[in-house]
């Protein structure tokens, strides 16, 4: 929807002044530009001018380049700056009044979810964090034999009665299916086909979390899912238009990023007098090698040991210029060597080394499907999350969840906010609180709580609420739920400091 909006916006926008066949031109550009920057993903409902207009800049000087680069090929379709200016006004503006509507009550979407396992309490979590372009209520949950229940009991609906009179009894806009085993007689087949008829949308939980968080949880995947999924379209249409605008854009930026580029190589050279460009097999479509050419930002010796390694945020093998290139991502830049060579595209998968895709296959189930298109230059990992070394650099541990230490009130709670404020950015919380109420924290805020043993080792570990038990812990404890080097926020300066440090962690404290 914000899509077409938008589209609309840009040519009435052009229109104004420029024929109708150079407006059009321009409006599809735009689009395109800030569809491969990431401005079409579910997580920017919150954002604020500031950061909308961040992300719409960038954008619009991508499009300014091609425009100009087509402008060369076909004079006829040269445009005003002052179009890309109202063009770039005009999307700002509209941002700001979708994004505002968007939380209305008014546009609520009430929920029902079928099941109630893990991950009917994880669709509930999602709805609570509603990061969508609207809200969305989960009114209750059916439940379904054979599952192991994880959601309050207070929010069961009656499971004697129909689908369809439930749906419409509590007003419900969209079913959610959550049953993992869909062979034994207790899934209701033939009550859900009821609904879809009925003018219920039916929705399975892979293709709502892929909707609403832009995530493919592969642990609800069902095998039909990556057969029939829209968004495994393969078509040669498809694929004609992805290639044309690869090579337009690599050709246009590649000539437009010669003096950063020159600048760079410089740089580097002057830096340590070492190569300029770092080439390294990566696995690419169809599970075929290929040589990724980037500026090298680490030092010579990075791999002295012969071990592959992960790269870090902040990496102590990054050069002085190294860190700046990868921040402006400007060392990826020689990569449009790849793009225009046919082995990457503008937008995929990351290509990621053959030793780490032998682990990564045999922790993530269908990881390899990604081989199935050209990996990319950009992606959604690049849009959403930062340089990760490990599993565990996405994980996040959130000690206390209550208003007020040693009480279990759950009211008004500000840890709350903390916690949809990191997943915001695709950390993955976990949350421990021993005195409050676990169904009451799922209810009110569908923060589900974890007991001590079941939190992982975490890049942090955030203190946010004194309790008296979780200071009682030994210092081994803590440890073992912190990654190495990794880092522990004290909100309420309980710990000492001193013995944290010496233990090896960053310490940060109010």
């Amino acid at each position: 929807m914000l899509l077409l909006l938008e589209l609309a916006i840009l040519l009435a926008a052009a229109v104004a002044s420029a024929p109708l066949g150079p407006a059009l031109a321009f409006a599809l550009v735009m689009v395109l530009s800030m569809g491969t920057l990431g401005m079409y993903q579910h997580d920017q409902s919150r954002e604020d001018i500031k950061s909308t207009l961040l992300r719409i800049m960038p954008s619009f000087v991508l499009g300014f380049f091609l425009m100009q680069l087509l402008a060369g090929l076909l004079p006829v379709l040269r445009l005003g700056s002052m179009v890309f200016l109202l063009g770039g006004g005009a999307v700002l503006v509209a941002r700001m009044v979708v994004f505002t509507s968007a939380q209305s009550s008014m546009l609520e979407q009430r929920l029902i979810i079928v099941g109630d396992g893990a991950m009917a309490r994880e669709c509930l979590e999602l709805a609570a964090r509603s990061i969508s372009f609207h809200p969305f209520r989960v009114v209750g949950f059916v439940p379904v034999t054979g599952e192991l229940r994880a959601v309050p009991p207070a929010m069961l609906l009656p499971s004697d009665l129909p689908l369809l009179t439930l749906a419409r009894r509590y007003a419900a806009d969209e079913i959610v299916v959550t049953v993992g085993d869909r062979r034994n007689g207790a899934f209701p087949v033939r009550q859900l086909l009821e609904c879809a008829l009925g003018g219920v949308p039916v929705t399975d939980a892979a293709t709502f979390f892929e909707r609403e968080a832009c995530q493919i949880r592969v642990d609800s995947l069902q095998p039909s899912y990556l057969i029939f999924g829209g968004g495994f379209d393969q078509s040669l249409m498809r694929a004609a238009v992805k290639r044309l605008f690869d090579l337009l854009a690599s050709a246009a930026i590649g000539v437009l990023a010669l003096p950063v580029m020159l600048a760079t190589a410089l740089a580097i050279r002057f830096e340590d007098g070492g190569p300029v460009f770092y080439r390294q097999e990566r696995v690419g479509r169809d599970n075929r090698i290929f040589q990724v050419l980037k500026f090298r930002s680490m030092r010579q010796d990075a791999e002295g040991d012969g071990r592959p390694q992960w790269a870090a945020e902040a990496d102590p093998r990054v050069t002085r210029v190294g860190h700046w290139i990868r921040k402006l991502r400007i060392d990826e830049l020689p990569q449009m060597l790849n793009v225009f060579k046919g082995e990457m595209s503008f937008v995929g998968p990351r290509p990621e080394r053959a030793y780490f895709v032998e682990q990564l296959c045999e922790q993530i189930a269908y990881y390899n499907v990604r081989h199935g298109i050209k990996p990319g230059i950009t992606g959604l990992a690049q849009v959403r999350y930062r340089y990760g070394a490990s599993v565990e650099d996405a994980l996040q541990n959130v000690l206390g969840l209550t208003f007020k230490e040693n009480c279990p009130d759950l009211r008004n709670s500000k840890v709350a906010d903390l916690i949809r404020e990191l997943q915001s950015y695709g950390l993955q919380v976990h949350v421990h609180d021993p005195v409050a109420d676990a169904d009451e924290a799922l209810h009110e805020y569908g923060v589900r709580l974890e007991a001590w043993e079941d939190l992982p080792c975490a890049e942090a570990l955030i203190s946010a609420v004194a309790h008296r038990e979780l200071a009682a812990r030994p210092l081994r404890q803590m440890l073992d739920k912190i990654a190495v080097n990794g880092c522990f926020i004290d909100l309420k300066s309980q710990f000492d400091a001193d013995a944290l440090r010496g233990s090896g962690l960053n310490v940060w404290r109010l």
